[in-house]
């Protein structure tokens, strides 16, 4: 019977902690003998939580203010199981249930409840007020307690078998050897372990790091290692059909194309260079779509439109002649724009001497740089600075209305083992309070109807018995 009771939740990160106080909580609150349900936590580590702690060098960007469907990895499943998270918080997160006190998205709402506090930064991310993860991660601990949720750490489940009969429960692997049993198990790993704890069969992608630096030719990175910019980066990628270069500035894109190049990505944020690339939030972005035999374009000035360039040196150039009183050189030109080391590379790019005048013509050229440095694409940089892995279970195996495995009942895949992923800003942990959320408060449901179903299977066998004995 506890077999039947218990809701197993593989992984103690992001998503498997918003499950299970979703879990508990709806439990805790339902009419019946759910005290007798079970919610348990295993965690392969020492601690649950560990993997909140590292986030956001240890400030946890937990959600963003507008988080947009469309920023995710398969996109339309995402947007279907958001917007039934959203029906479901509505009806389950307190300050969701009214208007007057109902936040934007129901991972808000849900925060809220549990007493999180948090500010909005740059670009709508939100990170706790007291600036530091480990409040993120107290509110849940917080939470899972008062749900009665239990916490078994270091304890990895290396496999979970499927029932072998209908209303038989699943069975856990532990890596010591032993087993245990689940009525309802939800796996919250990322998606490298997820593979190989879940039943054979599932249609999945194999993991690959994403989400990190870009590596490109070195010859000028390597020059302005651990120099910072502020500016925009652009993805372009060779195109066999030609795309028409106005036509992409006409439609808002402020940097110029390249002939037989199409414009794939634009970042404007903060890149830093590396000996081996880029690095920075603009180039982890792109990294999501990079591919090698891409060209990776910094611009320097963003704020001004590639046709507007040779203008702007132009008067650059009339002011400084002013106010130092002499002709201006290239050195002048750039002093005050960018770092020095970073004029010397776009100097050499474009093939003029700092210490020589500014001639008549030679502003085009550098126009043409300060717009757009290119730096070939060979890849991945750092793989270990990567923040998710793409790859994990295919959403079309899974019910975007719950996130069950469609063919194996019982059995729920959230945050990162899907493959869902998104760009940096909040987004990722969005959806692994989502997705958990909205598993936890299926599974609650699902482990009441299983133990009604014991509970009156068990009640029915006595009956039975009585009656074969007045037999």
């Amino acid at each position: 019977m506890g077999e039947a009771k218990t809701i197993a939740i593989i992984g103690g990160g992001a998503s498997g902690l918003a499950a299970a106080v979703a879990a508990g909580e709806a439990l805790r609150d339902s009419e019946g003998d759910a005290g007798a349900v079970r919610v348990v936590v295993y965690e392969a580590s020492d601690r649950v939580g560990r993997s909140i702690l590292a986030t956001g060098n240890g400030r946890c960007n937990f959600s963003n203010a507008r988080p947009d469907e469309g920023d995710y990895r398969n996109a339309a499943f995402v947007r279907r199981a958001l917007f039934e998270f959203e029906c479901q918080a509505h009806r389950r997160v307190p300050s969701q249930a009214k208007t007057s006190t109902a936040y934007s998205n129901g991972v808000l709402g849900f925060f809220s409840d549990h007493g999180l506090m948090w500010r909005e930064e740059g670009e709508g991310r939100l990170y706790p007020l007291a600036n530091k993860a480990a409040s993120v991660l107290d509110c849940l601990r917080a939470a899972c307690a008062a749900a009665g949720v239990e916490e078994r750490v270091e304890c990895e489940v290396v496999a979970v078998e499927p029932p072998r009969a209908e209303g038989a429960p699943f069975t856990l692997r532990l890596a010591d050897g032993r087993f245990e049993r689940a009525g309802v198990v939800i796996v919250a790993v990322g998606g490298t372990v997820a593979r190989e704890l879940l039943p054979k069969g599932l249609s999945f992608r194999e993991p690959e790091p994403t989400l990190g630096p870009l590596a490109t030719d070195p010859r000028m990175p390597r020059r302005l290692d651990n120099i910072r910019v502020r500016g925009a980066l652009e993805l372009w990628r060779p195109d066999s059909r030609g795309m028409d270069g106005r036509a992409l500035n006409d439609g808002g894109f402020p940097m110029g194309t390249h002939e037989g190049e199409r414009l794939v990505a634009r970042e404007v944020g903060e890149a830093m260079f590396r000996k081996y690339g880029v690095s920075g939030i603009a180039a982890f972005n792109l990294s999501r779509l990079a591919e090698p035999g891409d060209v990776l374009a910094v611009d320097f000035v963003p704020w001004v439109r590639l046709c507007d360039m040779e203008a702007f040196l132009n008067r650059r150039r009339k002011l400084l002649r002013a106010s130092l009183g002499r002709d201006v050189t290239w050195s002048d030109m750039l002093r005050g724009m960018v770092l020095s080391p970073v004029a010397d590379v776009l100097l050499e790019a474009a093939a003029l001497d700092g210490a020589h005048l500014v001639a008549k013509g030679e502003t085009v050229r550098m126009a043409t740089f300060l717009k757009g440095l290119r730096l070939p694409v060979t890849g991945l940089g750092d793989v270990r600075q990567c923040q998710v892995h793409r790859g994990g279970v295919s959403v079309r195996a899974v019910d975007d209305r719950t996130c069950e495995v469609r063919r194996v009942p019982g059995l729920y895949v959230v945050g990162e083992a899907l493959d869902v992923d998104a760009a940096c800003g909040g987004f990722n942990l969005h959806w692994a309070w989502a997705s958990g959320l909205l598993a936890g408060w299926s599974a609650a449901e699902r482990i009441a109807d299983l133990a009604s179903l014991a509970d009156a299977s068990g009640s029915s066998e006595p009956a039975r018995r009585n009656k074969r004995g007045r037999a």
